[in-house]
């Protein structure tokens, strides 16, 4: 009971995390819509302080970063501007790295395999995917041009899924990053994905092969 108990936060953090990746095509069509995003997209901002509130020293870097991007969320919807909505991505970026980080902390530091052990490493995956976006979003505010995309698509919706790919090394070319800055942090998000996967294996073997010998 205790196990399942436990791995509670990892579970609902997961199922927000998917919740938000698949309501995102969906919602971000028009004002109204894009409103309701970003309040499924503030559910597991608030689930990842919770998380990261049972472990030590990385709640409050959280909340302040979280806090940074609710500000530059309601700045950037009263007085439109690109520079606003970078900063606002930029925000959203640190606090997906500081998650991302502070789980995989908590998941190297683990002396079990349970099913909290594994959530938090698909959260982590996940998240990963989330800061790449939420970068190549900054870089789009920022520098527009920066990413080609071939439809007329809704860019965050574009760049979430072009994030995801990347990370997985699966390229279908439709969007290209074309300054030298977007295909660099491309080129690292796919080693990322590379090393993560690896890295989280041989974590959790490890573990797994403890607790055989115990």
């Amino acid at each position: 009971m205790n196990a399942k108990v436990q791995s509670r936060p990892d579970l609902l953090l997961l199922l927000s995390l998917l919740l938000a990746i698949l309501l995102t095509p969906v919602l971000n069509q028009d004002n109204w819509r894009r409103l309701v995003l970003v309040a499924v997209t503030f559910i597991p901002i608030v689930l990842s302080i919770v998380r990261l509130s049972q472990i030590k020293r990385w709640m409050w870097p959280s909340l302040l970063l979280a806090l940074g991007n609710a500000v530059f969320v309601l700045a950037g919807n009263t007085f439109p501007s690109p520079t606003l909505t970078g900063i606002r991505w930029v925000f959203l970026a640190a606090f997906f790295g500081l998650t991302a980080t502070g789980l995989f902390s908590y998941l190297r530091n683990s002396r079990t395999v349970a099913q909290a052990e594994l959530y938090t490493a698909v959260n982590i995956y996940l998240l990963l995917g989330l800061l790449w976006a939420a970068i190549y979003l900054a870089i789009d505010a920022f520098s527009q041009g920066s990413i080609q995309i071939s439809r007329s698509a809704d860019r965050q919706t574009e760049l979430l899924y072009f994030s995801l790919i990347t990370l997985s090394t699966v390229e279908y070319g439709d969007i290209v990053p074309l300054s030298g800055m977007a295909r660099i942090l491309t080129a690292l998000e796919g080693v990322t994905g590379v090393l993560y996967i690896a890295t989280t294996v041989a974590v959790l073997v490890g573990r797994f092969r403890n607790e055989s010998w115990e």
